[in-house]
């Protein structure tokens, strides 16, 4: 996987050898309902059982549940969830199912896990939680139902970007304008306190640039190394 530099590791889905499958995990990656309703009745897997996926490069430890929505199945998604399995169980980058189905622009698995009480502020190993998850996939649809379930749109991963700096680093445009218009904090900082300001100067952002000097964004703020948002503006060639 490659490291983004905000901690978001982005490969959709799981690259995963069938030899090494558990039959729960065979049956849930082809959205074999029926096969995975033989499994558990007749006990071959645990509902909550993890599987080592690809053990030549990593031990993954994915569910049932993660690779159902992994590859969209959401009839498979919904039989695992009425067995009341564990939602919140993650993998070996503590990703829960949920950021996996987001990962995937799986919208109506996600929308299941949330409807059945999946947690939305859960980190992964960079400290992202789904809402991140959603910037990064610019999927506006999914980051409104997160924000419905009482997720923290402040939250911030291991650089202290929160989505909204995550979505102006990553040039979403109208993932900033969504966020904004549900109370993001225009004036969080990264850590190098870095405003959202200087950071849309720094990605020359120019729309974001604008929207967010017309919310009251502040041009006096110094990040760490004493810089404001009008040196940023010089160095990207704003006037």
């Amino acid at each position: 996987m490659k490291d983004r530099g905000h901690g978001i590791n982005f490969q959709p889905g799981y690259r995963i050898r069938d030899k090494d499958l558990r039959k729960i995990h065979k049956a849930a990656i082809l959205g074999n309902v029926a096969k995975v309703q033989h499994v558990l009745l007749f006990g071959e897997n645990g509902l909550n059982d993890r599987e080592k996926m690809n053990r030549t490069v990593e031990d993954s430890f994915e569910t049932a549940l993660h690779v159902a929505c992994a590859n969209g199945h959401s009839a498979v998604v919904t039989l695992l969830l009425e067995r009341k399995c564990l939602h919140n169980l993650c993998d070996n980058e503590n990703r829960t199912a949920l950021m996996k189905a987001i990962e995937c622009q799986e919208e109506e698995c996600a929308t299941l896990l949330l409807e059945h009480g999946a947690d939305p502020n859960v980190m992964d190993v960079c400290g992202n939680t789904a809402l991140h998850y959603a910037v990064f996939c610019q999927n506006i649809s999914l980051a409104a139902k997160l924000l419905s379930c009482n997720t923290n749109i402040e939250a911030r991963n291991k650089d202290d970007l929160t989505p909204l700096l995550l979505a102006i680093h990553e040039r979403r445009g109208q993932m900033v304008e969504f966020l904004v218009k549900k109370e993001a904090n225009i004036h969080a900082v990264d850590k190098k306190k870095r405003t959202a300001l200087m950071l849309a100067l720094k990605y020359e952002s120019i729309n974001v640039i604008r929207f967010l000097l017309r919310q009251g964004a502040d041009i006096f703020s110094q990040d760490v190394f004493g810089w404001t948002a009008e040196e940023y503006a010089v160095i990207s060639g704003f006037n």
